[in-house]
Parts: C-alpha cells; sequence; structure tokens
C-alpha cells in the first residue's frame, strides 16, 4: 500500500476553519488522470486512470492522507479483452457505484481505433476490490460513436439506473438505462446533445437542480476544460451554464472530473486531473495529476467558476 500526505496548511488542519480555509487546497494529491469519486461512510474513494494496465482506488478520511490499494481490476483479468483482435489494449476512465449490497466498476477499453472501443463492468465486494468481471462487453462502439467514459448515475427520487458513456472523436455523448442487476444495458434514452461536449460526462443533483458537467477540447493540450449545463431531470432538457474549470498560467487542460460530498462537513467537492509544470498550449507530456478542491454555489444553485490559483 502506497500513502502520501498533502500539506496540512493546504488542507487547514483537517477542514476544521470552514469555507474560508478548505478553498486554500489546491495541491494536486497524486499522479492519475480522469478520477471517480465513491463516498462509503467517512471515507472518500477516487479511481483515476493509472498506466493502463490496471485499476486501482486511492481512499482517504480527512482529504489529507491518501492511501493506495491494491489492485481492483486488471487486463489479464478481462477474459473478452481480445475478442477484437487488436494487438494492445488499455484500460481508462473508470466509474464505480453502489447496489445491491455489492459496487459496480464501469471501465473503457481502447484501443478506439481501429477497433471499436468497449466498456466493461465488473462486480465487486468492497469499494477496493475484490473485483470480478461480469464476462462480457456492456456496450461496444462503432459506427462514429466511441464507447467510452462511462459513468452510471441512479436518480435519488425515481430510482431509475442510468449509463452516461462517449465522446472523443466522435464527441457524442449517449445516455442507456441498465437494468437492476447494473451488468444488463437497456433501451437507449433520447436526449439533446450538450453544447461543446467532448468527453467525460458526469451527472450529479442538488436541491432538485440536475448537473451535466463534461469536458471539452484535447485532453494532452491547454484547450481542455469543464463545462456544465443544468436540468430538471437527470435526461434535461439541458440549459447550458458555460465554463466551470479551466486552465491558467500555472495548471493546463484540467478536466475529466468527478464531484462528491465531503463526509466531514457535507460540502461539495471537485476532484480532476490537469498537466503541472507545463508551458506553452502543449501537446504536454509526462503524467497528468489528481487534484481535490471545494466547490461553491451561488443563490441560484449554480457553481461558481473553480478557480485553481492559490
Amino acid at each position: 500500500m502506497i500513502s502520501i500526505r498533502v500539506p496540512r496548511t493546504l488542507i487547514c488542519a483537517a477542514l476544521t476553519f470552514g469555507a474560508l480555509c478548505t478553498a486554500q487546497a489546491r495541491d494536486s494529491v497524486f499522479d492519475g488522470a480522469d478520477p471517480s469519486a465513491l463516498v462509503v461512510g467517512e471515507t472518500v474513494f477516487l479511481y483515476p486512470t493509472a498506466d493502463g494496465s490496471a485499476l486501482s482506488a486511492w481512499s482517504s478520511d480527512d482529504l489529507v492522507h491518501w492511501r493506495q490499494s491494491g489492485r481492483l481490476l486488471a487486463i489479464d483479468d478481462i477474459g473478452w479483452i481480445a475478442d477484437d483482435g487488436a494487438p494492445h489494449h488499455s484500460l481508462w476512465a473508470p466509474d464505480i457505484v453502489a447496489a445491491n449490497g455489492k459496487y459496480y466498476f464501469y471501465y473503457a477499453v481502447g484501443p478506439q481505433n481501429p477497433t471499436p472501443s468497449r466498456i466493461g463492468v465488473a462486480v465487486c465486494d468492497s469499494p477496493i476490490g475484490p473485483c470480478t468481471d461480469s464476462g462480457k462487453p456492456l456496450l461496444t462502439g462503432g459506427n462514429g460513436f466511441e464507447a467510452i467514459d462511462p459513468m452510471v448515475y441512479i436518480d435519488p427520487r425515481s430510482g431509475r439506473r442510468l449509463l452516461y458513456a462517449g465522446g472523443s472523436a466522435g464527441a457524442t455523448l449517449r445516455v442507456y438505462d441498465l437494468a437492476a442487476d447494473m451488468v444488463t444495458l437497456g433501451k437507449r434514452v433520447a436526449i439533446d446533445q450538450p453544447p461543446h461536449f467532448t468527453e467525460g460526462a458526469f451527472m450529479h443533483e442538488r436541491g432538485g437542480i440536475y448537473y451535466l458537467s463534461y469536458s471539452d477540447g484535447r485532453y494532452n493540450d491547454a484547450s481542455y476544460k469543464v463545462h456544465y449545463a443544468t436540468a430538471p431531470s437527470p435526461i434535461g432538457p439541458w440549459t447550458y451554464r458555460g465554463v466551470l474549470l479551466e486552465g491558467n498560467r500555472r495548471y493546463k487542460g484540467p478536466g475529466h472530473h468527478a464531484f462528491f460530498r465531503n463526509p466531514a462537513d457535507g460540502r461539495w467537492w471537485i476532484a480532476y486531473h490537469r498537466w503541472e509544470d507545463q508551458r506553452g498550449r502543449g501537446p504536454y507530456r509526462g503524467s497528468r495529476k489528481v487534484a481535490v478542491q471545494p466547490i461553491e454555489f451561488d443563490a441560484n444553485g449554480l457553481i461558481r467558476p473553480i478557480d485553481m490559483k492559490r
């Protein structure tokens, strides 16, 4: 197990002093990209893209100390992965959701070209595994649609289970119903395409407002940023709200994020990746970093633009 520590001066003695203090939390917490988030009890779990060969979890009880678990899933654990005939494969952009007393771990399988990308799902006994793959792809791309970047949302009002997926060169978001077993794909849901969508959709709800957020631009240059829209339901209709998170002189290309509520105080936070120590507009090389920080809402429930400066 790997453990790292974010300086407490940045988190203000484990979040004791409220909004003024937590807003200073800006340093990245570990190498990785595309983090999804899960809160279980008092623990926050993050699930990033790593080296493409395996996926694991990081966890923290205070957003200061972070621990890496063993692997949840690796290429060798997926019996169907070579069925497309591609010589090489990679795993990225995982998402996890609790249901039916289990944890369902969704992930993208590449390459995206020349064979279509696919989305798989594994069933886990705990937030850090062990996980057993379902034995078949949940969704396969093709005909201009890329099956990447899965995000599963269970609507707290209706109980409806929805899979959001797609993007990249196809820049198309699709939504599907999921069966109660969480590993069977239902019908495709008709939605309008949100403005400026490229990939990495995320859905959450607060105070009756549904927030669809997503990344736009190219992942390895300065064009990458997060936009968002709001809606009265998890499938729209969308009201576009603008850019939520974009690069600055110090941090470049932030995106592919997840929102979560901090169990310590109930505030909403965002986890996302960005490039650090890079110059110019890219393309950038090296490792992306995962960062976490609190967010704020205005009186109308809109998310204030996220400032990465310190």
